[in-house]
């Protein structure tokens, strides 16, 4: 469920607010966009995946918000963007259909 959007990081590009399938952001002329329907998020990571400022934090939990989400708190910010990371979305990292060898499983195949 998506609980953070930092203010810090956010450049107010409102992706998020168009990424979201369940439209659970508002946007806010000149601010980060605003949580305003979080019961609607689906866990999707759609909005963290699009955010190329990693300013979002979405929690694993899809049922309730985590009420221990502190934009500060160490685990919180090692989670901001952290699965833009993993798939290697974003400036610098490496995608991950590049290290993806399957194909050659459909070659050998044939």
């Amino acid at each position: 469920m998506i609980e953070i959007v930092s203010a810090e990081r956010c450049t107010a590009c409102n992706i998020c607010v168009h990424a979201c399938p369940t439209n659970v952001f508002d946007a806010v002329p000149g601010g980060p966009p605003r949580i305003a329907r979080q019961a609607d998020c689906q866990t999707c990571f759609m909005c963290e995946l699009y955010c190329p400022a990693d300013a979002l934090y979405v929690a694993p939990s899809a049922d309730r918000p985590d009420a221990t989400a502190v934009e500060t708190a160490p685990r919180v910010q090692a989670l901001m963007g952290s699965y833009r990371s993993s798939i290697g979305w974003g400036s610098g990292r490496t995608a991950t259909a590049k290290r993806d060898s399957s194909f050659e499983l459909l070659e050998r195949a044939h």
